[in-house]
């Protein structure tokens, strides 16, 4: 198996993991953050897709994962509008589990980066691999959201993370 079929591999499951949990998380908040994690991964599975029929691959900015705005808005709204926050304890879970499978793409990504020759390969490997960065952040924040729902939205790290 080649590195863009391992990576289509790593997409496939990662989107079906999302679909999965998104089926069955009960909060509408959680469970658009899911969805919109899955599109992301079948982004990156079309990308990679192209790249290993050799075909033109292109990673465009403008596509780039909203993903941490997003989940920024969908807690400031459910805090603007005075909802409590609960979710279940197994939710927490998923998010903890996610976390790894995006840390363990992102390295993924970068290591084979390193090794592949083509500048528009590498170039794509790194932008994907920023991709799973951002993925991980959001569940690292999500997370912390799970801990301490009430002092979330005011850590000042949160202020910062788009820029990453």
């Amino acid at each position: 198996m080649n590195i863009f079929e391992y990576a289509m591999q790593m997409e496939t499951d990662g989107r079906d993991f999302y679909l999965k949990h998104a089926e069955t998380v009960g909060h509408p908040a959680l469970k658009q953050i899911l969805v919109q994690l899955a599109d992301d991964e079948l982004k990156h599975y079309n990308i990679f897709k192209a790249m290993k029929d050799g075909g033109t691959a292109e990673y465009k900015e403008a596509e780039r994962t909203t993903i941490l705005a997003t989940v920024k808005n969908v807690f400031q709204e459910l805090k603007d509008e005075g909802k409590e926050f609960s979710f279940a304890a197994e939710a927490k879970q998923i998010w903890i589990e996610a976390r790894e499978v995006e840390k363990k793409a992102e390295e993924f990504y970068r290591e084979k980066a390193n090794e592949v020759e083509g500048d528009d390969q590498k170039h794509i490997l790194n932008r994907i691999a920023d991709e799973e960065r951002r993925h991980w952040v959001t569940m690292e924040n999500v997370i912390q959201f799970l801990d301490r729902p009430q002092h979330w939205l005011e850590d000042a790290e949160w202020n910062n993370l788009e820029a990453y």
